[in-house]
């Protein structure tokens, strides 16, 4: 009787291993399933970058604003220009097709603005397939050369000059593709203070980021979307660092440090 019953035991247990041992099979004329995305464990890294510090003087801080997309927010660039303060913006090709207007703003003060290549699609500029944030990156060495090229391509086209700095969508690399794109001739353009969080923050957040930028620190932003409460905050921020005495300064103007193989 218990023979009997540890081989019925047995056979139960056995059945579903069998059974999981079989390959999943579709019944004849039925469309094949697709294949389960892999496991991404690709190392990303997300570069900070400084500015030589002013020491004993103002604070030094790089304002740096990326046009991803979209439209223009005129409260921060009608301050950026009514106060005269320097900023380096980051724009992109799509952005470069739907904005000739606030180009031509940038372009009429080249003593405040400097224009660098954000890309071409907005397309995080990572070598391997995966996703940064929900968008799917360039996914090869091949279409981060064209993100970073075509971006290029469209500001030149536009009337920009020769763009020296690149920072891609979402701000993450891999090593690799941050020394393919130095390769290319660029600098990779981190940060150091994330002003906006993607433009997401509210207004009294984003002052408080800002708030925090020290002497040396490069703070990123978005100028492309007018509407959100986060512009807000950026255009008090700016005002509150003018009257502390901050001194702003673009990229071009005074030497950097960055780090993950960025700048040097």
């Amino acid at each position: 009787m218990n023979r009997f019953l540890l081989t019925s035991a047995f056979l139960v247990a056995a059945v579903p291993v069998a059974f999981a041992a079989q390959p999943t099979q579709q019944p004849a004329g039925w469309p094949e399933l697709p294949p389960k995305a892999p496991v991404s464990n690709v190392k990303l890294v997300e570069p900070h970058l400084h500015v030589n510090r002013a020491g004993k003087g103002a604070p030094r801080i790089a304002l740096t604003f990326d046009a991803c997309m979209g439209k223009t927010d005129p409260r921060i660039l009608s301050t950026l220009v009514d106060q005269h303060i320097p900023a380096t913006i980051f724009v992109t090709a799509r952005w470069l097709r739907t904005n000739p207007d606030s180009l031509a703003v940038f372009l009429a003060h080249p003593d405040l603005f400097e224009l660098e290549n954000h890309g071409q699609n907005h397309i995080p500029a990572v070598d391997v397939p995966t996703k940064v944030y929900g968008i799917a990156a360039a996914g090869s060495p091949q279409a981060v050369a064209q993100e970073v090229k075509g971006g290029a391509d469209a500001m030149i086209a536009a009337g920009i000059q020769q763009p020296r700095w690149f920072r891609g969508a979402t701000a993450k690399y891999t090593p690799a593709a941050i020394m393919q794109i130095r390769g290319m001739g660029y600098r990779v353009a981190g940060y150091s203070v994330n002003g906006d969080s993607g433009s997401l923050l509210p207004a009294k957040m984003v002052e408080k980021q800002y708030a925090s930028a020290k002497d040396g620190d490069v703070i990123i932003s978005h100028i492309n979307q007018p509407t959100h409460a986060a512009g807000e905050g950026v255009v008090a921020s700016i005002l509150a660092l003018k009257a502390k005495g901050v001194q702003f300064v673009r990229l071009q103007d005074i030497p950097e440090k960055g780090d993950d193989g960025t700048t040097n």
